[in-house]
């Protein structure tokens, strides 16, 4: 009976297996709701960092602003020569060298001159002889008209007794005919000396351009210059044009700059420069803008700034690399931004960020000069007491809240 009676009865659940299934449950609540307060608190954390304000620094006006465009380039020289001779011979001597300071008019070398002499002797045989001819024809000129006086006087005295019978009238008419010929004889004897002066001109030009021909070869310096360069050595033999030596004129000297397109807008004639040279740069040499190229390199986009030194170095090496600081402004009184701290700008204008009324804003402003350490001035679009800040963060947005910060404080 008791075995039938157990197996008719349902087993009853026990109070243990009840709560095994509410004890997940439980843990799940748990998890949501640590969830939920961690979502709140780390709501409340961005609500709060993003409410408070965030400390920004800000420029203020500075005073007597230099503003410097710099420019690379190297030493140049307004006037170098490279001279030869006009003529083509063998080259015997050389009086000059490199390094060497010569006067205008002194004789730096020579060609060989034995033909051209022989030329030169033969044109003063050639003027000489002219001249002669001339004495010759001017002794011929006067014999003619000598003769042709007689003539002319016989013949008024012929044809005088002709008109009254005392002589034939064939005598008068000889004696006309001599006094033609007597005439026709002087004006030859014009012509000839005529053509002996012309002989004497061609004469003594020809003797002009043979002793011109032997001065070119004889090289004389142009100018007082300093030789940089000697090309050609005694006994070479050189065609006409070919250097022989190169000339800087003394204090010719001058610096050649290239600066950028961008920056050389400001630059003017009579500028004050500061420049240094590569090899003693703890030197610097004061100059001005001397002249502004007309063409800029189409490749670099640079322009050509030419520097005339107030004090060069007592020596100077050409092609040697300069640093050029030129002064193209001061500003007595202007507002100055990184550039990094501003967006969008493109040489004229561009975006700061400002702090107005204690809240950041985006302002579009005009920008015109540009300093050394890569500072733009504010020309124009700030609202009146609006300040730019000067470094960027992420976390900027429009209208957030904006504590200035002084210099040096935390």
């Amino acid at each position: 009976m008791s075995d039938g009676q157990d197996e008719a009865q349902p087993p009853m659940p026990s109070s243990s297996a009840g709560a095994a299934e509410r004890r997940p449950k439980g843990r799940m609540l748990r998890t949501v709701a640590l969830s939920a307060a961690a979502v709140a608190v780390l709501a409340a954390g961005v609500f709060f960092a993003g409410s408070r304000p965030i400390p920004v620094s800000v420029a203020y006006p500075e005073q007597n602003v230099p503003v410097r465009v710099f420019g690379l380039g190297t030493v140049e020289a307004q006037v170098l020569s490279k001279i030869g001779f006009e003529v083509g011979a063998t080259l015997t001597e050389l009086l000059a060298d490199h390094g060497d300071r010569v006067s205008q008019g002194q004789v730096l070398a020579r060609l060989d001159a034995g033909e051209q002499e022989a030329k030169v002797a033969k044109a003063v045989a050639a003027a000489e002889i002219a001249e002669v001819n001339i004495r010759r024809a001017e002794a011929n000129l006067q014999k003619a008209k000598a003769v042709f006086a007689q003539k002319q006087v016989a013949n008024r005295r012929k044809q005088t007794l002709a008109g009254r019978d005392i002589v034939s009238q064939q005598v008068a008419e000889e004696t006309l005919r001599d006094e033609a010929v007597a005439n026709a004889d002087a004006l030859v004897a014009e012509s000839e000396l005529a053509s002996a002066k012309a002989q004497l001109a061609d004469a003594r030009a020809q003797l002009q351009f043979e002793q011109t021909m032997l001065r070119h070869r004889t090289l004389v310096a142009p100018y007082d210059a300093i030789v940089i360069a000697r090309h050609k050595e005694a006994g070479s033999v050189v065609n006409p044009g070919e250097p022989i030596f190169s000339l800087v004129a003394v204090g010719t000297y001058w610096g050649l700059a290239y600066v950028d397109e961008a920056r050389a807008g400001f630059i003017e004639e009579g500028q004050r420069v500061e420049a240094r040279r590569r090899s003693t740069p703890q030197q610097s040499f004061a100059g001005r803008v001397a002249r502004i190229g007309l063409e800029s390199d189409r490749v670099t986009e640079e322009r050509r700034i030419y520097v005339k030194g107030d004090n060069p170095p007592p020596r100077i090496f050409l092609g040697e690399q300069v640093e050029f600081w030129i002064s193209v402004a001061t500003l007595d009184k202007a507002l100055l931004v990184p550039e990094a701290a501003v967006q969008g700008y493109d040489g004229r204008e561009g975006k700061v960020w400002t702090v107005e009324q204690g809240r950041l804003e985006r302002r579009l402003v005009a920008f015109r000069h540009r300093t050394e350490d890569g500072r733009l001035e504010i020309f124009g679009g700030l609202p009146e007491g609006a300040l730019v800040v000067t470094q960027v963060d992420p976390a900027f947005k429009e209208g957030r809240a904006a504590r200035v910060i002084e210099a040096g404080a935390p």
